[in-house]
């Protein structure tokens, strides 16, 4: 089948897109293609056009921009020893409105935008695509613009709120309030609920179809509900939304949870929606590079050195206590943390060496290839036990910035090199144990505890090991909101979804506090992003020669 994600064109739409807010200087408009902008009004520059839409989504996951503004500074994630872009992990004075990553997420997803206002408002003219299929299209561009304006809004609050093509330069912006923003990304969503395809996937595998939108505006009304905005029926709505998306396209939870990260098979039947990559260098951008963030600095140490299985280690990201000790303490039942975390490394540069500083149980340490070099046994193991081992044992005791438990969801061994960055693997935006995680929060909300129950129990029991899994289920009456809570953080660390989990339930501030002691500078005005100056500075001015476009309050 033909990959949507893998094909797109980027066509004539690139001078449009430059002219809109996704410039980085609105009044410098430079034409970057040949093709006239005329091409979107044909059959094929329509299509085209369409493919565009989508590229955005690229921008913003598995991507390190996104997982700055995703997983940085939660309770669950703290600073790693090396990398950049650390105030998103502090919030301390370097999260500030000039910070590049601010800017260039906020261009790219205006980009995606303007696109599909070019798309929907071209579409009545253009000549020899069947209406059906325009009808379509349609939809799968109101799906992207709802997406890219909810992902907006996370972020950033109120932004500004066009709906129609930019096609010339302006500084004409305004702020839209947090009602308009929900009702434009409502509408969006709803209108691709209607046209979409009614099935798992579609047939050109990539495009949306009418399950995506249905999570995607179901997890719209789990934040609305949570918001000043919020309406009696949010949560309800949310539950109806996600119920069809888990009973009626056939879905279904892999029986291991350690497959759903095969990638050698990733196209299975728990992915919801993914956004896709390749192995081909022309089109597939940056890739996905979630493989460079979570590994710890393994291949310094003895017996080891690095290579494409065992990844080139960012050490971005490290695991907060409170995630290993509080979300993974069961370990017994759970197989999320064997399944979640790397903890064994096999020598693959073998010889004899003095032992790693990590591990003073012994002085000398000698390995043949593939002989267990690390190990990480996840508790205070004594030294008497270590000194028995022949490799060497890491210890919580000396997990830091550079040695820590590894995520190893998202590791890469089809890169062609040990140095080559951008990975292959498709990215899951949704996949069913996370609509099963939003149903068992909305029904919760709505009081259905038994429901929330069983729901919830969908996930536990897949993730039991064998033999151990009737133990995982949870009695209604034992369910609270805080079950709900560390139960995402242990099907989904690492996955994207952890920054805006926190901001939607009202607690980003108070479990940061309480959980990740590097981020103890973070105040209320920190559940919202800084407006990019960059967009400040382009707005219109006012007569006493302030931005029309206000930043955040305090930034």
């Amino acid at each position: 089948m033909k990959n949507i994600r893998k094909s797109i064109v980027v066509c004539g739409m690139a001078a449009l897109m430059l002219a809109g807010q996704g410039c980085k200087d609105v009044l410098d408009e430079n034409i970057i293609s040949g093709v006239g902008n005329d091409y979107l009004n044909t059959a094929k520059g329509f299509e085209d056009g369409v493919k565009a839409a989508y590229s955005s989504l690229r921008f913003y996951y598995a991507t390190q921009q996104g997982l700055t503004l995703t997983e940085y500074g939660t309770d669950i994630y703290a600073t790693g020893a090396d990398g950049g872009y650390k105030g998103f992990h502090f919030y301390d004075g370097q999260l500030n409105p000039t910070v590049d990553y601010l800017a260039t997420t906020w261009d790219e997803l205006y980009k995606g935008i303007n696109t599909c206002n070019a798309v929907i408002e071209r579409a009545p003219n253009v000549v020899g695509v069947a209406d059906n299929v325009k009808k379509l299209r349609v939809a799968e561009a109101k799906f992207l613009r709802g997406h890219y304006y909810y992902l907006l809004h996370q972020q950033y609050g109120g932004v500004d709120l066009r709906l129609t093509e930019t096609v010339l330069p302006t500084k004409e912006t305004k702020r839209a309030t947090d009602a308009e923003m929900y009702a434009a990304i409502i509408k969006d969503l709803s209108d691709a609920v209607n046209d979409l395809e009614a099935k798992a996937q579609s047939s050109d595998y990539g495009r949306a179809t009418k399950p995506h939108a249905q999570a995607l505006l179901a997890k719209v009304y789990l934040a609305k509900g949570y918001s000043t905005e919020k309406a009696a029926d949010d949560f309800t709505k949310a539950a109806d939304l996600l119920k069809e998306v888990s009973t009626k396209y056939g879905y279904k939870l892999l029986d291991d949870f350690s497959a759903v990260f095969d990638e050698n098979n990733q196209n299975h039947a728990e992915v919801v929606f993914a956004v896709q990559y390749t192995t081909d260098a022309l089109t597939n951008g940056t890739g996905n590079s979630l493989h460079l963030y979570f590994g710890m600095q393994y291949d310094v140490q003895p017996g080891m050195k690095r290579d494409v299985y065992w990844g080139r280690p960012f050490k971005r990201l490290r695991p907060t206590e409170y995630l290993l000790n509080t979300v993974f303490a069961d370990r017994v039942n759970d197989s999320r943390y064997k399944k979640t975390f790397r903890d064994t490394w096999l020598s693959n540069n073998p010889g004899t060496y003095n032992a790693a500083s990590f591990d003073d149980s012994k002085t000398k340490v000698t390995f043949a290839a593939g002989d267990t070099a690390i190990f990480i046994p996840g508790y205070e193991m004594t030294k008497e036990v270590r000194a028995t081992k022949k490799y060497q044992v890491l210890v919580p005791s000396k997990y830091s910035e550079a040695l820590f438990p590894t995520l190893q969801k998202f590791f890469d061994s089809k890169r062609p090199d040990m140095t080559y960055e951008p990975g292959s693997r498709d990215y899951y935006v949704v996949r069913l144990a996370d609509v099963y995680l939003m149903l068992a929060e909305a029904l919760l909300q709505t009081g259905d505890k038994a429901g929330a129950a069983e729901a919830i129990n969908m996930v536990r029991y897949r993730a039991g090991w064998p033999g151990k899994k009737d133990k995982m289920l949870i009695d209604a009456k034992d369910l609270t909101m805080e079950t709900i809570i560390e139960e995402r953080a242990r099907e989904l660390a690492g996955e994207q979804t952890r920054w805006v989990d926190l901001k939607r339930w009202g607690l980003l501030v108070e479990r940061v506090k309480k959980y990740n002691p590097q981020a103890s500078a973070i105040q209320s005005h920190h559940v919202v992003r800084p407006i990019p100056q960059t967009q400040i500075d382009r707005s219109a001015k006012t007569s006493d020669g302030k931005s029309v476009f206000p930043q955040n309050t305090g930034y």
